[in-house]
This record gives structure tokens, sequence and C-alpha cells, in this order.
């Protein structure tokens, strides 16, 4: 079947299929022909935690399958089914799509992140689904340290009929903001995307140029940003917790993306995420191409990390 052909969720079963592979040997090794009993419980209680999936989801599936099904036969897949209905239940809460209000123009969308988690790709595919919602959209290249950023961003801008407006390299990127509002303001643009420079969540200096440029933005807006936007790369693994919390408290994380799915066995991280911080998770990212980004779907994503059709 080509790719063209495949659904969504077949694509996000096969991006996952690392992170299932793992999680559907380990559960086929434990009820393979045994009885549900203190041991397998066990055994499966760890292996939900050593999959990223958090302490509560493996609590949940082990206790319900204690009260329902202690001392009987079951097999793999009933145990996968009901570890897929615990994650959607936890996750469904924050399964929301990025909602852009029209009665603000421009919506100002900030989007941030550690070094390579997909930032400025991310920006690029938001741009193509709210082109294809009929929103007109400016994109701000406010990575100003790497002419890379600048020139992908530019080519996304032309991928998705955007314009782009950037600076010389090493200008100030809260100095860029603050045009590209005036800017977007004055076009009558309804949505303006603005790409930030990658950091560390450890550097307090490049954490304090995040600060500076949700300050500049609401002197044009005091309400500016509407949407600060956390690109969150899966294969980090645990370490996306300390990033989101830090963004969180210095710039106000209002939503999150999470990027590379298709790389990593941790997939499972999106669940504790989901469950700790409640923030809405808007979209997830499976690819490059432009059409490898989509709104968070709960009961897809379930499935597909247990490796269910």
């Amino acid at each position: 079947m080509s790719e063209e052909k495949l659904t969504w969720f077949q694509r996000l079963r096969a991006a996952l299929a690392r992170s299932s592979a793992l999680l559907a040997q380990g559960i086929a090794g434990i009820f393979s022909k045994r009885r549900l009993n203190n041991e397998t419980l066990e055994e499966l209680e760890e292996l939900l935690i050593a999959s990223d999936m958090g302490l509560t989801v493996a609590t949940s599936v082990t206790a319900n399958l204690r009260r329902t099904r202690f001392d009987q036969d079951i097999t793999a897949d009933e145990v996968k089914l009901a570890v897929a209905e615990a994650v959607a239940r936890i996750v469904e809460p924050v399964a929301k799509p990025l909602l852009i209000d029209r009665t603000i123009k421009p919506f100002v969308v900030l989007v941030v992140g550690v070094n390579g988690s997909g930032k400025t790709t991310s920006v690029g595919k938001l741009a193509h689904i709210l082109r294809d919602t009929g929103r007109s959209v400016i994109l701000a290249a406010g990575d100003t340290f790497r002419a890379a950023a600048v020139e992908q961003l530019r080519i996304w801008g032309e991928r998705t009929g955007s314009e782009v407006l950037y600076r010389p390299d090493g200008a100030d990127a809260a100095g860029l903001a603050y045009d590209a509002l005036a800017e977007a303001r004055t076009r009558g643009a309804d949505v303006l995307l603005i790409d930030t420079a990658g950091r560390l969540q450890n550097k307090a200096d490049l954490m304090a140029e995040l600060q500076k440029i949700v300050r500049v933005l609401k002197k044009l807006d005091e309400k500016a940003p509407h949407a600060v936007l956390l690109v969150l790369d899966a294969t980090t693994g645990q370490n996306a917790h300390s990033q989101l919390q830090i963004f969180r408290d210095m710039v106000g994380v209002t939503g999150l993306i999470m990027t590379k799915l298709d790389g990593t066995a941790k997939g499972g991280v999106l669940i504790s995420l989901a469950e700790k911080f409640g923030l809405p998770i808007h979209a997830i990212g499976i690819g490059e191409g432009v059409d490898d980004m989509r709104p968070f779907d709960a009961n897809n994503f379930a499935r597909s990390l247990v490796g269910l059709d």
C-alpha cells in the first residue's frame, strides 16, 4: 500500500511501531498461556512503568485487571485493550486542537522549545493547517542566531503561501517580534506565528530573552501572545518533564506539540505529561512532510501505542 493511500491512523500506528513493539512484545511474553495472578500483574506494572507511561497508567490498568479478571486466563490482546482504554482515559481531557479566536487580529502564537525539538518545522506545518482553514498567516523568523533556521522558515513560507518576516543574523529577537506584530496588524493578518531560537531550559540568559519577547509583544497587545506552544521531542523521554516545567514557569506555556514520535520507543512519555501537567496537547508529529502533523486524537494514539488496529 502506498503512503498516499494510508490513513492517518495507519501512518500513526506505523510511526509508533518502536514504542508499540516494546510494549506488545512485553505483554505477549508475560501473558503467553498464563493466568492473571500477582506475579503477572507485577510484571505488567513494571513493563508499563518502563515504557514511560507513568505510575498512574500502570496502577490503573493492573488494579482494573485485578478486580475483573484475577485468577482467570487472559490473552495478550485483552491486556492491550485494557492498557489502551486506560491511556485514552488519561489523555482524552488534554486532546484539544489549537483554537484561533477570530475576533483577535492577529492571533499571536509564540513557539518555544529546546534545540533540535522541531520548532521551525512545526511552525511550518501549523501554517499549512491554518492556511487550509482559510486563514492568512505571517511567519516571524525569531531564531536570529541561525541563518539556516531563517532559510528553513522561508522555504516553509513558500510551501504554505505565508509571508516570512526576518532580520539579519544576530538581530534582536524581541525587536523582530515587536516589528512582526506591528506589521501583521497593519496587514490585517489572521495569525502571526513566531518561531524562536532553541534554548536549553537551564540557561538563564536565554530563557530571559524569551521573557523579553513576551514583554515586548505586550507593549502592542497586552494579551499577546495569545498562545505559547512548547514543542517537545518525544525522543527525550522523561527529560520532557523538566523542559515543560521550566518553560511553563518562565513564559506561561498554554499548549504542547509533540514531535518525532516516529523516532522513539518512548512514546509513552506523552501520557505521563498529560497526567502531571494537564496542558492541552494540540498536535503530534510523525515525520518531516507538510502533512505529518495532525491534531492529537486520544483514542487513535492509545490504540496505536499498544499495536491495536
